[in-house]
């Protein structure tokens, strides 16, 4: 089984107004831990979108106008996208997407591949998420007295990271660098079964 490890940014929190303006995966084995590919790419909106921006979100991804015009096409952006998947072989059954919130991700990502494309390309259908894998093995813990309840934590990425003692997410936020943290927590918290040091 694979994972696609992804995370996006944007320019704001509203699928229905707001724009994908970057997107990163990395493909592991979910057994192995053996890292397959990864793709990248600042996505180019249009400055009509643009001024639709939500100033707080870019505060936290640092994007500037300048940066966001260089992106690639969106159409572009997407085919790569498939192209990867083909060559690695992504499809329903034998791979599943990883984020830290895959509600936000998956809608802004829909905006990039249409929902009806994704499922004639046979993508795969399941979404996981980090915060309810904490979440689960966060009372795991917690009722052997071994650690503190989720909700005495939080769950965002970053008080997941601290409750492992792992480094917060690199500022301001970039999605292969969201990426990168969301592996390091999955790590930690799941763990590749057959993974060699």
């Amino acid at each position: 089984m694979l994972g696609i490890f992804l995370d996006t940014e944007t320019n704001g929190l509203n699928p229905q107004k707001h724009k994908i303006i970057e997107i990163a995966f990395q493909i592991m084995n979910l057994t192995t831990g053996t890292y397959k590919d990864s793709f990248e790419s600042v996505i180019g909106i249009s400055l009509e979108d643009w001024q639709k921006s939500d100033l707080k979100s870019l505060e936290v991804n640092g994007f500037n106008w300048q940066m966001v015009r260089q992106g690639l096409p969106s159409q572009l952006v997407a085919q790569q996208i498939q192209d990867c998947f083909a060559k690695n072989q992504i499809t329903r059954g034998k791979a599943v997407f990883i984020c830290q919130n895959p509600s936000f991700d998956r809608a802004f990502f829909s905006y990039l591949i249409d929902p009806e494309l994704q499922e004639a390309l046979l993508f795969p259908y399941h979404w996981l998420d980090l915060a309810s894998m904490y979440w689960v093995e966060a009372i795991r813990q917690a009722k052997m007295g071994l650690k503190l309840f989720p909700w005495e934590t939080g769950c965002s990425k970053d008080a997941i990271a601290k409750a492992y003692s792992l480094r917060g997410e690199q500022h301001p936020h970039r999605a292969m660098n969201g990426v990168l943290h969301l592996l390091l927590c999955y790590k930690s918290i799941v763990g590749f079964p057959k993974y060699i040091v």
